[in-house]
């Protein structure tokens, strides 16, 4: 398979998009690191699903916010699982108003987990991606992040930040043959988008009049993963139905 041999450290991997391209990165071959906060069931359920796939599997809790707590985890996945050769930064959290009204609290919080989240991330894994001259570093945004959204001023800030961060760190490390990546998601059918309905004026606005599913997404990282994608950098890939047109 195209992953054979490689470990992926997918982080927000227990439930939703996460879960949904550790299952997809399992599938074609790689070991996975499930990295979470929360309750333990999603997380065990992820990785009895990929232990079943026959692939070697391991869950951590790690808060990516906190810079030590993150550095452990890569390191325990280099003890366990071997090393690190993809990393999919997919944790995040929504806290939406309108700016006027929007408290401090909730703006750093969602800047810390979706942007500094995966900068703390991308850092720890840095040194031993250049030292071997390879990795994938695959980022996800939002097409929040490209367009805007009106009472998301801090989900957007976060996700048109990372998709800032990764074209600076695919100039960096792209002559050590790593490659940096952002998939982009429109609606996706998940936990966030569950109260938006088929008559919703932002979906009316899709082009292919529905919303995608978490396997969308997964496709998209599998490819960003895999050898296929090695003379590919710096990119932004909308997954979105062609919403951001």
């Amino acid at each position: 398979m195209k992953l054979d041999g490689k470990v992926a450290l997918v982080t927000g991997g227990s439930q939703g998009l996460g879960r949904a391209i550790a299952l997809k990165l399992a599938e074609n071959g790689a070991d996975i690191a499930v990295v979470y906060v929360g309750p333990a069931g999603p997380a065990e359920e992820t990785c009895k699903e990929i232990e079943a796939l026959g692939r070697r599997v391991k869950s951590y809790v790690c808060d990516v916010r906190d810079e030590a707590a993150v550095n452990e985890t890569v390191t325990a996945v280099g003890a366990d699982l071997g090393k690190v050769d993809i990393l999919v930064n997919n944790a995040g959290v929504t806290r939406d108003g309108l700016m006027v009204g929007m408290k401090d609290d909730d703006y750093n919080m969602v800047l810390d987990i979706n942007l500094k989240g995966a900068f703390h991330m991308i850092r720890a894994c840095y040194r031993d991606f250049m030292r071997k001259r390879s990795g994938k570093i695959i980022n996800i945004s939002s097409i929040a992040g490209l367009v805007g959204n009106v009472g998301q001023v801090n989900y957007a800030a976060s996700k048109a930040g990372l998709i800032g961060m990764s074209k600076s760190v695919a100039k960096e490390l792209g002559s050590r043959g790593v490659c940096c990546n952002c998939i982009a998601p429109g609606f996706i059918e998940t936990d966030m988008t569950k109260n938006i309905t088929e008559d919703n004026p932002l979906l009316l606005q899709v082009p292919m009049k529905r919303m995608g599913s978490p396997e969308d997404v997964a496709n998209a990282a599998l490819f960003l993963a895999s050898p296929e994608s090695d003379y590919i950098t710096g990119e932004t890939l909308r997954v979105d139905g062609g919403l951001a047109t």
